[in-house]
């Protein structure tokens, strides 16, 4: 296989990888030891997610051919992977700060979240956030409020008549 036919066919893996997922985060990962990448990638397997390295050249022509412009003009430079995947966003941009916080050679460069470019600051912002299912909860828990408010109301409003009604029986019974 010629070098040419190879990266035309590697781009249009890249494409595809960015296209299919739900997030993609943009890593440096210059420096780090293989035992290191390794450990990363099985913590990112648990969330449903994958960790690929190419190079930068490749993935804006990659960009290009997703007709994303504010993707292919990412200032991209050093090493940088790739780790993308379906599912929780958040749970797995945690992984990248926190493994970050132990390898100093893996740091956030960018994301594409909803077609969208994120800076480092915004994955940093994500991992900040708390889960999928806290957040579910917690939405839940104000669509709620309103229906436990009328009820409590309701049943404030029947006591006070039940107690007027209970006194004027005392009432008429003295």
């Amino acid at each position: 296989m010629k070098q040419g036919h190879y990266n035309e066919h590697l781009v249009k893996q890249i494409a595809a990888l960015i296209k299919e997922a739900d997030y993609v985060y943009f890593v440096s990962y210059t420096g780090l030891k293989v035992s290191a990448l390794s450990s990363l990638r099985a913590d990112l397997d648990k969330q449903g997610a994958v960790c690929h390295v190419f190079k930068n050249t490749l993935i804006r022509k990659a960009s290009v051919l997703l007709e994303s412009e504010e993707l292919a003009n990412l200032p991209l430079s050093g090493g940088t992977a790739i780790i993308c995947g379906k599912g929780d966003a958040g749970a797995v941009a945690k992984i990248i700060v926190e493994f970050g916080k132990k390898n100093e050679a893996m740091a956030p460069k960018a994301g594409y979240l909803e077609n969208s470019v994120l800076s480092a600051d915004a994955v940093k912002d994500i991992a900040g956030l708390p889960s999928k299912a806290v957040l579910q909860a917690m939405l839940l828990g104000v669509l709620q409020a309103p229906s436990r408010n009328l009820v409590s109301v309701l049943n404030a409003k029947a006591a006070s008549i039940l107690n007027v009604l209970n006194a004027y029986k005392d009432k008429l019974e003295k």
